[in-house]
């Protein structure tokens, strides 16, 4: 069978699961639920399966991508609830499909998050913070393939917004997904790196929808 994808989400206690014991997860689920794998030749044979943009510990998702192929036919409208049925608290498959493009053309994801202030007027952070993003250039120290240099990810943000709350700060963002990648938890690294006064006690964020080079979502 051609290469498949599947659509799932990643909420509640499951953002916890790191990337590699969801890889595990995900083969131990597809088994259970009765579908076998197609596994890669050669010495060291692997399950053909692989997710587009490997989600970060403590961040929740709507919408994570998995290709992967079947060695047998598989009735894709029934896919989402047998896989589901498999797979712990919080991992819900939502579709399966073939694929329209390859993985290499998602370039934006969009966003949300809370950024908390236990001690601090959100109001007041929501606008400085509107400020600090609005800048023509945020140049951070990061790692790299090379190791730890200066990066300015401003470019990386199409767009972003804050609204205040009780106690917290709640932003909305679409931010580049692939070269350069956009980890939302940059944004919350370059208020500690460039303006520590406005950085959040806490902060996390949720993955809403992917999309390509012209904002069209991305399948």
């Amino acid at each position: 069978m051609d290469k498949l994808r599947l659509r799932f989400e990643k909420t509640g206690r499951a953002v916890y699961i790191s990337h590699l014991d969801l890889m595990h997860t995900m083969q131990r689920a597809f088994s259970r639920a009765g579908y076998a794998l197609k596994y890669s030749e050669g010495f060291n044979p692997h399950p053909q399966i692989s997710i587009a943009l490997p989600l970060s510990v403590g961040a929740a998702s709507l919408c994570e991508i998995m290709d992967f192929k079947l060695k047998e036919d598989a009735d894709l409208t029934e896919f989402p609830a047998r896989l589901t049925a498999a797979l712990p608290e919080g991992i819900r498959v939502t579709e399966a499909y073939e694929p329209e493009r390859k993985v290499a053309l998602l370039k934006w994801l969009a966003i949300e998050g809370v950024m908390e202030y236990d001690l601090r007027n959100a109001g007041e952070m929501a606008r400085a913070l509107t400020d600090f993003f609005g800048a023509e250039a945020l140049v951070i120290t990061k790692k790299t393939k090379r190791g730890m240099g200066e990066t300015d990810i401003r470019p990386g943000i199409r767009e972003i917004s804050f609204e205040a709350g009780e106690r917290e700060v709640r932003l909305k963002a679409v931010l580049s997904a692939q070269e350069p990648t956009i980890n939302p938890e940059l944004l919350a690294e370059a208020l500690r790196q460039l303006k520590p006064e406005l950085a959040p006690d806490f902060a996390r964020f949720t993955r809403l929808e992917t999309y390509d080079q012209d904002m069209k979502v991305f399948r």
